[in-house]
């Protein structure tokens, strides 16, 4: 379906148009109608679906068929994000497609000072995009008012309750007008978005329900068994030798994002490390660099895993499996969106058989191994989980002459210095 026959108006279209966009995405074919028909939506669908689009482009129809209040524009749309980068793009899209209309979009997020935030909001705002930890503090410090919010959006539903703002939210619900019109958009559909979704939404129509914690066909998937100490080299060859230009890698920690950023900067590579520890300014800067090709690879953890708008990201590598299976399809998730092929590759060592195991469960079939990585065979087929020891024994793994034993994750390896530069 084109966007013309979805009852938008001119400037959106223009809008759309500039953008090179002519068909509609399924979820927002089924989207658009629904919320312009001021109905509560529930919305399951996967990451790189267009959903975006599916709430911006209805929601500025609304604002813009209404009279124009008085200045400062009022919030009259809420959009709550669970992460700073997914805020920002959000943000980028309203602007985008609300370019010719007379509307005001903000966005609020933490990390940086609210100084700035609260002097844009005074202003008036028509849109407003925040986080829920900052947008709390503002309401508490009596620096927005929501009293006239008539549309209230909870983007990445899930995501949301998977990190913890579950409370949050609903702080925010009981100060938001009963008479507004709720949706719900999320990428998985658990029995805790159906709870989240009978408190908050009201005879809502469940929209373009994506089949749950399934890998789109688009992405090619690959799994290397390949030792732990050989995976930087590894990862460093296959960037260099098939001169990969953009590739985000995943890792499951902080320390390890900035270990080897560092490695593959020694190897000659332009890289960035992205995850929670960096200042708001320097994840911003990391991900312009990445989108616009000053760097080619992005080490991020799973703060990273959604939200991130990358167009035509053709390469995902975990670099480490996640410890949930359903972060696993979030992260490949990157690749391979709005209908454009992409690859994501899964460097797996012995211990990562259980993790391994977990994924392909979730996805019904078995992930295809590459036959040859260019180095010691390793087994998959026994899946061991570790048994997290108490602290107070891991504190006792001492020699006779009391010194700390030396154990595999903790011996100083040197990986094989890396030829291809």
């Amino acid at each position: 379906m084109s966007f013309k026959q979805l009852d938008l108006c001119a400037p959106l279209l223009l809008a759309i148009t500039e953008q090179g966009y002519e068909q509609a995405t399924p979820v927002q074919e089924q989207s658009i109608p629904v919320i312009l028909q001021g109905r509560d939506i529930l919305a399951g669908a996967q990451t790189g679906t267009g959903k975006t689009a599916g709430f911006a482009l209805p929601i500025l129809q609304l604002l813009h068929n209404q009279e124009r209040p008085a200045k400062p524009h009022p919030v009259r749309a809420l959009i709550l994000t669970p992460t700073r980068e997914l805020a920002m793009q959000v943000y980028e899209s309203f602007k985008i497609y609300g370019k010719h209309l007379p509307l005001f979009s903000e966005v609020i997020f933490g990390g940086v000072s609210t100084h700035a935030q609260i002097k844009r909001l005074q202003q008036g705002a028509d849109i407003l995009v925040a986080t829920p930890g900052r947008l709390l503090d503002l309401l508490n410090q009596k620096q927005v008012d929501l009293s006239q919010v008539q549309f209230f959006v909870l983007d990445e539903a899930d995501r949301m309750l998977d990190m913890g703002f579950i409370l949050d939210i609903r702080k925010l619900m009981s100060v938001l007008p009963k008479q507004r019109q709720n949706l719900l958009f999320s990428a998985t559909y658990s029995q805790e978005i159906k709870i989240l979704a009978g408190q908050l939404l009201n005879d809502p129509v469940e929209v373009a329900i994506a089949r749950e914690n399934v890998a789109a066909d688009t992405v090619t998937q690959s799994v290397y068994a390949i030792k732990k100490e050989n995976k930087r080299e590894l990862v460093s060859w296959l960037i260099g030798h098939n001169n990969w230009q953009q590739v985000l890698i995943f890792v499951r920690t902080k320390h390890g994002a900035d270990r080897l950023a560092k490695q593959l900067i020694k190897d000659g590579l332009r890289c960035d490390a992205l995850h929670g520890d960096k200042s708001q300014g320097a994840r911003s800067r990391a991900l312009e660099n990445f989108k616009s090709g000053k760097i080619s690879v992005l080490i991020a953890t799973d703060i990273a895993a959604r939200g991130l708008d990358i167009d035509q990201l053709p390469h995902v590598i975990n670099f480490d499996l996640p410890a949930q299976a359903e972060d696993y399809v979030h992260r490949i998730g990157r690749t391979g969106r709005a209908g454009t092929s992409g690859e994501a590759i899964s460097l797996v060592d012995a211990e990562e058989a259980y993790l391994l195991a977990a994924v392909e469960k979730l996805l019904g079939k078995k992930i295809p191994r590459v036959a040859d990585t260019g180095y010691a065979t390793v087994s998959l087929d026994v899946i061991n989980k570790p048994k997290a020891q108490p602290r107070q024994n891991q504190r006792q793994h001492r020699n006779k002459n009391g010194q700390k034993k030396q154990t595999a994750s903790t011996r100083n390896r040197r990986p094989r210095s890396n030829t291809n530069k």
